[in-house]
């Protein structure tokens, strides 16, 4: 029996469907490769949430261009994040897992959408946390600008200009939804002076 795929409200407009999700997630894998080509210390490490699914992908898809084993990760930046003191809300921790030796690893670090890189730089830390990896580049389904830190990605699928006030979301088919990365308009209320 076919489970029910959950829909975006109507108002979220589409700009990144599967197809274009999955080319997207082939290319970031064939350029890996290309670019280490020595993949024996090669892992990949998703952010929690929406990046981990896109980081397995990316795992398996450079598996199976390569035949080989591929180590994987999950990281949980939740007590890492520096708004985390800006919130009277109870952090919700997802957990890390790295069952690999982290130092001397050259890891790919996969989010789903690049913004701020404030995410990234937490990723970064909490990576430390747990070694000293030989290096570790960033892989990103949307990259939609407006930096605040130095980082920027590797590895992007699409670059998508918005301004401040849009949001971007990303679905996925692991959390019930068909593929597709959305821009969604910034909501009706008035601005605070």
């Amino acid at each position: 029996m076919d489970e029910q795929v959950k829909q975006v409200p109507a108002h979220w407009r589409l700009v990144l469907d599967s197809d274009v999700i999955a080319r997207s997630i082939s290319r970031i894998s064939y350029e890996i490769v290309e670019k280490n080509r020595d993949l024996k210390n090669l892992a990949v490490v998703g952010i929690r949430t929406a990046g981990d699914f896109l980081a397995r992908r990316i795992r398996d898809r450079i598996q199976e261009i390569e035949g080989i084993e591929i180590p994987f990760g999950v990281i949980d930046i939740t007590l890492y994040r520096d708004d985390l003191s800006h919130s009277n809300a109870q952090p919700m921790l997802k957990g890390t897992d790295l069952p690999f030796p982290v130092s001397g690893s050259r890891i790919i670090l996969v989010d789903d959408v690049f913004y701020t890189g404030r995410t990234v730089r937490s990723a970064l830390d909490a990576i430390i946390d747990f070694g000293r990896p030989s290096c570790v580049e960033l892989a990103v389904l949307a990259d939609r600008g407006h930096r605040e830190f130095p980082i920027r990605p590797d590895y992007v699928g699409k670059n998508l200009p918005t301004s401040k006030d849009e949001f971007v979301k990303i679905r996925l088919k692991e959390q019930g939804f068909e593929d597709g990365v959305y821009v969604v308009p910034p909501s009706n209320k008035k601005k605070e002076a």
